[in-house]
This record gives C-alpha cells, structure tokens and sequence, in this order.
C-alpha cells in the first residue's frame, strides 16, 4: 500500500499528496519545475509552470493538452500513442479550475550511451489551466518500464491491463487530483498588472 504526505511545492505556493519514497530533486536550471524522484525505481513526478497556451488556429484545452504533450515526449521516440480520450477531470480541492488528463506511451529508439533503457515509457499527464494568471501547471508522471523491472506478461495496454508500475502511477495521478492546491496566488506574476 503506497502511503502519500501532502508535499509544498515551489516553496509552499502549491501543495499535493505525493508518494512517500520519492524524493524532491533539484536539477540545476529553471525555477519554475520540481521534479520528484523515486528512490528505488525509474519513476519521475514532474509539476512544470508555465506560460498559458493559446495555439494560433486552435485555442482549445485539447490543442493546449497535445502541444504540451509534444513539448514534454524526446524527439528520439520511435513511437509515440495516445490512448485516453481527451475528457475534463475534477480537481477535488479546486472544483472551478478546469484540468484535462491524458495518458501516452513513449518508444525510445535505442540509444547505447543510456543504460538501461527502457523498453517504453507511460507518460500520465494533467494540465491545469489557470486563465487569470495566464498560466498552464503541467503535472507529469513518466514510468519506465525496463526489462528487468517488469514482467511483460503483467502489462498488456490494449487490452487495459496496466500492470503494477502504471497502476501506481494512475493512483498518483487520481492522489494529485484529489489534493492538488494553489496556496499562494502571488505565485503567479502577470505582467499586465504590474506595468
């Protein structure tokens, strides 16, 4: 049974439930990503703000969804999928703030520097859209399935057989859902108002 601690993220302007064994990993670069690490695994929880999307010829949450999807999928990627549906989701603790899920699978082409690599990687993704502060949160799940750390038999994604690694990841995504929150609004700095 995975147990869950309510985190602070980006110094305690957003909270969120969070596994107990991931730790927070501080790369070097940008202020505005943290990224949690699972302390045994090859599992990553990624929460990125950014500037809110508007795509010139579509300027709907699912085109906002799918360019930061191909933001976030390697270029290196034999194969990409989708398999949601693109379909609204509830933040427990935000009702009113829209949020889209999407869930994809990423194959890498091999690459012999990285080791190991893994045979395919789940990449479970919320994007909340915060309209009057013109930002978009991007929360990101990425689970690498290498060889050694699955048994192929346990997952099978047409016929909705997750598997232990994935179905860990969605009760974390369903975990952020339910306990995602904005606690300081100062967080997000629109331009506008302070010209």
């Amino acid at each position: 049974m995975t147990t869950f601690t309510t985190v602070p993220l980006f110094g305690g302007a957003l909270t969120a439930n969070l596994p107990r064994d991931f730790a927070d990993h501080h790369p070097p670069g940008p202020d505005n990503q943290e990224v949690f690490l699972h302390t045994t695994g090859l599992t990553s929880i990624i929460f990125d703000i950014t500037e809110r999307v508007i795509q010139p010829n579509d300027s709907s949450d699912e085109a906002a969804l799918r360019f930061h999807y191909t933001d976030i999928v390697t270029s290196s990627a034999d194969e990409t999928r989708i398999w949601a549906d693109f379909a609204p989701a509830a933040l427990a603790k935000m009702p009113s703030t829209p949020a889209f899920p999407m869930f994809a699978t990423q194959h890498l082409s091999a690459a012999p520097s990285r080791s190991p690599q893994a045979d395919f990687t789940d990449i479970l993704l919320v994007l909340v859209r915060l309209a009057a502060q013109k930002t978009d949160i991007v929360i990101s799940i990425n689970v690498s399935h290498v060889a050694d750390e699955y048994s192929r038999a346990d997952v099978d994604l047409e016929a909705r057989k997750p598997g232990p690694l994935l179905g860990a990841a969605i009760q974390m995504r369903d975990r952020i859902l339910e306990t995602f929150e904005v606690k300081d609004w100062d967080l997000f700095v629109n331009e506008e108002e302070k010209a």
